[in-house]
């Protein structure tokens, strides 16, 4: 059964409020489209009224990363949400979101500044922003995100943590693909070559993990055989590797504490990333 598709505020609050009046908990998954199994997993793990988001966010774009390119399909994401228990579509427009003399911006220090932050300025500004705004429209119970955007899952945590936002976030583990590279929208744009190579960022995160594992506790020495590692793929462009806190996306010097390692890879001209927790 498709879920129906609601555009306005005042539809998929007064959506809400009826679930609700009928003791049903709201869950809610924001994506920006062009769907994949990785979102379907999020609407699965979701439970009861379960409301899916589809926004292209215009104020999560740099300016030379091309808002008007980003795929949108909304039959087949509505098809796709259907088949995963979706109970509800909520796809705004940008004039729904941002009126017209739209002024305010929520935005997590340090944590947004490096690693994707750092080649993207003003991203996660953007993410935060809509996040918060779908958060006050839908006022779900518990939201759900995957491990796969690990930086952008800390961020909104902290965000809600920090702001006293009344819902439980709650990370989904990767969805792979059987060779390994995670599930992403972008993975559509790699070549025949360039995806023969994409499972080799996972293979190479397994790699630091094992090294880490065997004994290797010097982040340095893991970041440098990481990226050494990244650089062997065929057509590979390093953005970052790094081996940080888990908790404040810090750089560390020891893996005294829960740690990860974050990568971004171009390959062509797709920009992918994926992650690894080490301890």
């Amino acid at each position: 059964m498709l879920p129906p598709i609601v555009t306005t505020i005042a539809d998929v609050r007064a959506a809400v409020d009826a679930a609700r009046a009928a003791q049903k908990p709201i869950a809610f998954v924001p994506t920006m489209g062009a769907l994949h199994e990785g979102h379907a997993a999020l609407v699965r793990a979701a439970r009861e009224f379960v409301v899916v988001s589809i926004f292209v966010n215009p104020t999560q774009f740099g300016p030379k990363e091309d808002f008007a390119k980003y795929p949108r399909t909304i039959e087949a994401d509505q098809k796709l949400c259907g088949e995963a228990g979706a109970s509800l579509i909520f796809a705004p427009g940008v004039e729904e979101m941002y009126p017209t003399n739209s002024v305010t911006f929520a935005d997590v220090a340090k944590l947004g500044d490096h690693l994707c932050g750092a080649a993207r300025p003003g991203h996660f500004r953007g993410v935060c922003t809509v996040v918060l705004k779908l958060f006050n429209i839908v006022r779900p119970d518990v939201a759900h995100f995957g491990a796969k955007d690990y930086q952008q899952a800390r961020i909104i945590a902290q965000m809600v943590r920090d702001l006293n936002v009344p819902v439980e976030v709650r990370v989904e583990p990767t969805v792979r693909e059987a060779d390994g590279l995670a599930l992403s929208s972008r993975n559509r744009y790699l070549s025949t070559d360039e995806r023969t190579v994409a499972p080799r960022i996972y293979q190479m995160l397994q790699a630091t993990r094992t090294r880490a594992g065997a004994g290797e506790i010097d982040a340095a020495r893991l970041e440098s055989a990481l990226a050494a590692d990244l650089a062997t793929i065929p057509g590979a462009r390093v953005d970052y590797a790094r081996v940080v806190d888990a908790e404040t996306l810090q750089p560390l010097a020891r893996l005294d504490r829960p740690a990860v390692a974050a990568v971004a890879v171009f390959l062509g001209t797709t920009r992918l990333i994926d992650n690894l927790v080490l301890a």
